[in-house]
């Protein structure tokens, strides 16, 4: 902490901190402000990096902030001068974190930015299916309502939330907000707890074939990890009942997708929202893009944590967390 003190110091005098920081991927970050950065010290911004341009562009930093890039062994040894990694993530997948633990570099992450913008997320693609959207959407713009001689389109069945059953894959701090959303809405709340505890005492945790079996919408919001990965499949889907909607707000390799596009297609379930995917950005012949009844699901490009406000909270927090120094 000694030489942050003499950062802090220097930053008082003359409002920099003599430290370079770069990021690699700032294109992911949209069009959000960088002030809280360029106040921090010599801020350099790439668009995008490919690993070769990344080895090359950490050489002189102190500071290396990424979105996606993969941060191992070859990037950490390609900047001897690095002193901390800031993630604009909460996960630290794509990091070595046991190998910059080794080389006295902490890695830092960002909690609890984007809540509210993937919680709100989570109900545009509920509502979106639930209420049949896009197809009340189409009626009038393609011409069929004007036709159709009638003030009303009846030939769409769509169902009110209140009295259904919400089962949340994962209750942390988004899914718990989930979780009050769908009271204010009338559902019923169950949980299934992916590490196994059912620390939650507000509503029932129950076994995941039992949540599966009970629930009208099933709304992932758990982490990527050895207990999740595949956690819902071709098995776990035929379990669900054929009237009920799976949305994944959580990582796209916890559901099998090949398995999803099957059973959406084959009505097996009536439909889902992704908004994550095991590849991204996914390939053209993706099983979701290639179903026969496209209607049935709502796709999003990982965008459920990016609101505006989201993204600015981002680099608040990770500023702060250059503040902290290492």
């Amino acid at each position: 902490m000694a030489g942050f003190s003499c950062f802090m110091t220097i930053f008082t005098k003359h409002n920099r901190y003599c430290m370079k920081i770069v990021f690699l991927d700032a294109a992911t970050m949209g069009n959000v402000s960088f002030e809280p950065f360029e106040a921090l010290g010599d801020f350099v911004r790439y668009e995008h990096s490919t690993p070769e341009e990344a080895r090359e562009r950490v050489k002189d930093i102190e500071v290396l902030l990424i979105n996606k890039v993969l941060v191992n062994k070859e990037l950490i040894d390609s900047a001897p001068n690095l002193k901390l990694i800031c993630i604009a993530a909460t996960g630290v997948n794509n990091i070595d974190v046991e190998y910059a633990a080794s080389k006295g570099i902490p890695v830092r992450n960002a909690v609890g930015y984007s809540t509210d913008s993937v919680v709100q997320s989570t109900y545009m693609h509920i509502l979106s299916l639930v209420g049949g959207g896009q197809y009340f959407d189409n009626s009038v713009k393609s011409g069929s309502y004007s036709r159709s001689g009638m003030f009303t389109d009846p030939n769409w069945n769509w169902w009110e939330l209140s009295g259904k059953t919400i089962g949340i894959i994962g209750l942390g701090n988004i899914g718990k907000k989930v979780a009050q959303i769908a009271e204010a809405f009338g559902m019923k709340v169950c949980y299934f707890s992916t590490s196994g505890t059912g620390h939650c005492k507000d509503y029932p945790s129950l076994p995941l074939e039992e949540l599966l079996a009970v629930s009208d919408i099933v709304s992932i919001h758990a982490p990527l990890n050895e207990r999740t990965l595949n956690l819902i499949g071709a098995k776990e889907l035929a379990m669900m009942k054929p009237s009920a909607y799976l949305v994944n707000m959580g990582r796209g390799a916890i559901v099998v997708e090949q398995d999803l596009a099957d059973a959406v297609d084959n009505g097996v379930i009536a439909g889902a929202g992704m908004d994550v995917f095991v590849t991204e950005p996914v390939p053209e012949d993706h099983p979701y893009l290639k179903m026969a009844h496209p209607e049935r699901m709502r796709l999003a490009p990982h965008v459920a944590w990016a609101s505006v406000e989201a993204r600015q909270r981002l680099v608040g927090i990770m500023a702060e967390n250059i503040k902290k120094g290492w």
